[in-house]
């Protein structure tokens, strides 16, 4: 089963380093990959012998990947800021394709727009897009018109009476 471990391990490494302008390096003895100089994956010592073990940052699915028995919130504070770490033991079946998945989410939420942008196609399913408002026939954007007709009414002075005086 360290041969599954190492086999995966070697894919979810190449699927990262595949994503525009992701690079590799190996600060605290433990292999990361970065976009722009910030860490999207940890990707561990790399020990297949000890299991393995990756940690992403996860906005849009964290709740759902914290319902798997093989993730915790990450240690040393990134939990709270939506950072999942998922740790398989020597002998446990890895679901490749979710965790290429969740690469891919850190991935968006990290890299600059202009990098995700080269991804092309639609986001994974763990990355709802942030759709802005949807344009009418007349080219008004819908949103932002509804806003303003829904949007309260400036304050306006009293207007002043006189009264004579």
């Amino acid at each position: 089963m360290a041969d599954e471990i190492q086999r995966v391990q070697i894919a979810l490494r190449d699927f990262a380093l595949g994503l525009p302008g992701a690079t590799e390096e190996f600060p605290w003895g433990e292999r990361v990959v970065k976009v722009n100089k910030k860490v999207f994956v940890f990707l561990g010592k790399g020990d297949a012998s000890e299991g393995c073990g990756m940690s992403v940052k996860l906005p849009h699915s964290r709740d759902a990947a914290l319902a798997q028995p093989f993730t915790e919130p990450t240690g040393y504070g990134l939990g709270k800021s939506g950072w999942v770490s998922a740790r398989f033991e020597r002998g446990e079946r890895l679901p490749l394709d979710l965790l290429i998945r969740w690469i891919e989410e850190s991935y968006r939420a990290i890299a600059p727009k202009k990098l995700v942008a080269q991804l092309g196609g639609a986001p994974s399913p763990a990355a709802p897009s942030k759709k802005k408002g949807t344009r009418s026939a007349s080219g008004t954007d819908r949103s932002s018109s509804a806003a303003k007709r829904s949007a309260p009414a400036p304050k306006r002075s009293p207007k002043r009476v006189d009264r004579g005086r």
